[in-house]
């Protein structure tokens, strides 16, 4: 719109000796031809912000996965927090003034600067775990879960499992009940039986850990700060399969250290996931606010050896969803 006006004022000023209509004649001329043949920035296509919270190669993962599935004609302008939320808020403050149509926003720091900053461009974040309980609701965003939903894990426990029936679980009371109540109300579709042990601190996790293995035929680790540190990882594993007690994980790197089978999501994933997302948003479906979503594929290890130690046969109908052994 720019060069438009720019274009009137010159009309403008070469025909102030022309009468008034033979002025507007020239205008609808020029503005006519302005909206046939676009400028070379939208007829090369959208421009899509990238705002990310600090240089991760995670980060970096998603980013790639997300250009990789979004719109083939798309422009990617990019920008690094480096950490600092106040330094997030003021590109948030530039995107705010630019051609943008679409923010990218990832990880917390640079979702909760978008959000403070941005209201009138479409946001997509990824990369964020628990979006909901950082507030990430506003009415122009919406994003890609980093998590995978606890009816679907337990479905999955259920086919590698099926002789199972009583998962117990550590957590901190003020970091994770919301995700103990939801895996209660949610495993009895499963047939299970699932049960908190409560950690404070991590003092708290060998005395509940004795009991939880004393009452659960599998442990299913969490996200949880307080439960799970480098010093209390391997002694949680360790003293699982110690005691035959099989443990579900959230990460490979349990897989390796001894947990029976893990489910988590590839960074790449989630990225093109965005991507496939960002394509509909720009194509204005569906509209926003959205819940964010689920990627859809997942990816699950086994560890061999443990399983072989613990006993446990994996049904061979599952060994092609398997995506890597150890």
């Amino acid at each position: 719109m720019r060069i438009a006006a720019m274009i009137l004022r010159f009309i403008n000023q070469r025909t102030h000796r022309l009468y008034s209509m033979q002025a507007w004649q020239w205008s609808f001329i020029f503005l006519t031809l302005f909206c046939v043949f676009p400028t070379p920035a939208s007829a090369a296509g959208v421009e899509i912000t990238i705002l990310k919270s600090s240089d991760l190669q995670a980060y970096n993962e998603a980013i790639e996965g997300f250009k990789t599935a979004s719109p083939g004609t798309a422009i990617f302008v990019e920008y690094d927090l480096r950490g600092d939320l106040e330094r997030g808020k003021q590109l948030a403050q530039r995107i705010r003034a630019s051609d943008s149509s679409l923010v990218i926003a990832v990880g917390l720091k640079a979702a909760l600067a978008a959000k403070l900053e941005i209201l009138d461009i479409p946001i997509l974040y990824m990369m964020i775990l628990d979006p909901i309980k950082h507030h990430l609701t506003a009415s122009n965003m919406t994003g890609v879960l980093l998590e995978i939903p606890s009816d679907r894990q337990l479905k999955m426990m259920r086919s590698f499992l099926p002789t199972l029936h009583r998962i117990g679980l550590l957590y901190d009371p003020e970091k994770t009940s919301t995700r103990l109540k939801e895996a209660e109300t949610r495993a009895s579709a499963q047939d299970f039986q699932v049960q908190g042990f409560p950690v404070t601190t991590e003092k708290d996790i060998p005395q509940q850990l004795r009991t939880l293995l004393s009452e659960s035929d599998a442990l299913w680790l969490i996200p949880d700060s307080t439960v799970l540190t480098d010093e209390s990882i391997r002694f949680i594993l360790e003293s699982a399969v110690a005691r035959h007690v099989p443990v579900i994980g959230f990460s490979s790197e349990f897989t390796r250290l001894g947990a029976l089978l893990s489910f988590s999501v590839d960074y790449g994933e989630v990225g093109r996931e965005a991507g496939f997302l960002a394509r509909r948003l720009l194509n204005g479906e569906p509209p926003l606010p959205l819940k964010p979503i689920p990627v859809q594929r997942i990816r699950i290890t086994v560890n061999q050896k443990t399983a072989r130690y613990l006993g446990i046969t994996i049904p061979k109908e599952l060994e092609k969803l398997i995506d890597e052994t150890y």
